[in-house]
């Protein structure tokens, strides 16, 4: 029982090497460097996040978002303290990456630097609403490409969560500026010095996030194979391949 406290609270990631959590830390950090410019098109978002999580997923997982680290926490595929230093370094990188553009470009360019902003037609329960379901879409995504009972979808995993943010700023953008992450907007509005609807950047993802955990965790994941199924697998391959041997009249003694 013991244990399984100090797993759920992440003491023991303090305790072990091969937890990796300072590597981990790294890599959410250097996702969330990579800018996000709201003149930018949908296409270039999700190709950001493609790239973000091929480079670091193997360190981290590839979160990269606040909503799916507390979806993950929700669902108990990660630690609370990992959650909680996993989304701290994604502030940090969103907020570094922000700056560094800020400092390289002259400010005729910054554009707001791709803060996001409700419409003005669009009312912060709107904007919590939209975001929700992005938030839930992304998040869906997120858990149904990396099911470890579905291992062939893991090599599709960095694409078709980058689509998944494609699909979102295509159709939301307009209307709140599709954060889909909190980490994001957070960079932007410190840069920016902008605070404005803050919170719906993230209740929306968060909420979204988790219904989208408990969803896919207690409706739509696959079931993990029976222990006869794998054994029954494992035992045909075994026989095809002693009738082989005996086929190919080697001595195999």
């Amino acid at each position: 029982m013991a244990g399984k406290f100090e797993y759920s609270l992440g003491i023991n990631e303090l305790k072990s090497k091969d937890y990796r959590l300072w590597q981990s830390l790294v890599g959410e950090f250097l996702a969330c460097t990579q800018p996000e410019d709201g003149t930018f098109k949908a296409l270039a978002f999700g190709l950001g996040v493609f790239m973000a999580i091929t480079v670091v997923g193997h360190l981290s997982g590839g979160h990269v978002n606040p909503a799916v680290t507390l979806g993950m926490l929700v669902a108990g595929r990660v630690s609370l303290l990992r959650a909680i230093l996993y989304i701290i370094f994604q502030c940090l990188g969103s907020i570094a990456g922000t700056a560094a553009i800020r400092t390289l470009i002259d400010e005729v360019y910054y554009n707001g630097l791709g803060h996001t902003s409700l419409a003005p037609n669009i009312t912060e329960l709107q904007g919590v609403g939209i975001e929700f379901f992005l938030g839930l879409v992304l998040v869906l995504t997120v858990f149904g490409a990396c099911d470890a009972n579905k291992p062939d979808s893991r090599y599709i995993a960095p694409l078709a969560i980058g689509m998944a943010v494609t699909l979102g700023h295509l159709g939301t953008i307009r209307y709140t500026g599709a954060s889909m992450n909190p980490a994001r907007t957070v960079g932007t509005a410190f840069a920016t010095n902008n605070w404005d609807s803050h919170w719906v950047y993230w209740v929306g993802p968060v909420l979204g996030g988790i219904a989208a955990a408990l969803i896919y965790t207690q409706i739509l994941e696959k079931p993990a194979a029976k222990v006869s199924e794998v054994s029954d697998k494992y035992g045909t391959h075994a026989d095809e391949r002693e009738m082989r041997k005996l086929e190919s009249g080697r001595d195999y003694a």
